[in-house]
């Protein structure tokens, strides 16, 4: 009977084994990854490492035992529906006992396109009767900070308008999974899990103005010329037509926020979004 987390050697699923060693012992740990050099680290600090890919479901066949408690780490792939499907179907199979799930803020409510796989997911959950967590993250501050260089010498580019975004850190999101996983009471109960405070893009580029000693405006363009900019910047149409429904997502309010559930999770506020900029800024 173990921790199972999925997609373990990405940002989010470091993160989450981090913060579960840091509340049961190594041995009670499980990490599924696709590359066992990657996982290497993982593995040094004694997490047993089952090596399967979202797309081979025979690997994910042996990645669950009866017994474990599962967190599915949503892929980032087009194909990611299907993928998902895979790891419930090998979980339930495999005798798991519970399912966790990182799925949207507002689940069945997201009604934008990239929260379309998060809802499919959400209902396959469902459909296949295993005992369920969601945990509906909101937007991450480093969607924004991971941009800084690119903010510094071009500026905010967005369409979301005066949209409020109501994000937190990675490691906020992995607390609350670490939290969910190794508790009880979590059965059947889908989080809403935003930052403490909402900002706009607006403010973001004022903070970092501030920061980092020079003006960063905020441009809010159209949808259409923001794809344009996204496109030219290197990202598939497909793609860049999603975070442009993302934007138009914000400008009605679908990210600013609903409730406090993660700062009761993790015991403690969220991050903010000006510690966020400063580390960003120091890398």
């Amino acid at each position: 009977m173990s921790i199972v987390v999925t997609a373990a050697t990405g940002h989010l699923g470091q993160l989450v084994i981090d913060e579960l060693l840091q509340r049961v012992p190594a041995d009670q740990v499980v990490a599924v990854a696709r590359n066992a050099e990657k996982a290497a680290p993982i593995a040094a600090r004694g997490v047993e490492v089952r090596i399967a890919d979202y797309n081979d479901p025979a690997a994910l066949a042996t990645a669950f035992r009866a017994g474990d408690t599962v967190l599915l780490i949503s892929g980032l792939e087009p194909n990611r529906r299907a993928q998902h499907q895979s790891v419930i179907d090998a979980a339930k199979a495999a005798g798991a006992v519970r399912i966790a799930y990182t799925s949207v803020l507002g689940g069945p409510e997201a009604d934008f396109d990239l929260a379309a796989d998060h809802r499919a997911t959400e209902q396959a959950i469902l459909d296949s009767g295993l005992p369920y967590t969601f945990l509906r993250n909101g937007w991450y501050h480093e969607v924004y900070t991971e941009q800084i260089g690119v903010q510094l010498e071009h500026g905010v580019v967005g369409s979301a308008g005066d949209g409020r975004i109501g994000s937190a850190s990675r490691r906020d999101y992995a607390a609350a999974a670490a939290v969910v996983l190794t508790g009880e009471g979590h059965e059947k109960a889908a989080y809403e899990l935003n930052g403490d405070t909402s900002w706009t893009l607006t403010e973001y580029a004022a903070e970092l103005s501030k920061q980092a000693g020079q003006e960063v405006a905020y441009n809010n363009v159209s949808p259409s010329a923001h794809a344009e900019v996204l496109v030219a910047a290197g990202l598939p149409e497909p793609v860049a037509q999603l975070f442009v429904g993302v934007d138009n997502a914000i400008e009605r309010g679908l990210l600013a926020g609903r409730g406090s559930d993660l700062a009761r999770l993790i015991g403690r506020p969220t991050t903010p979004l000006a510690d966020a900029i400063a580390v960003a800024l120091k890398k």
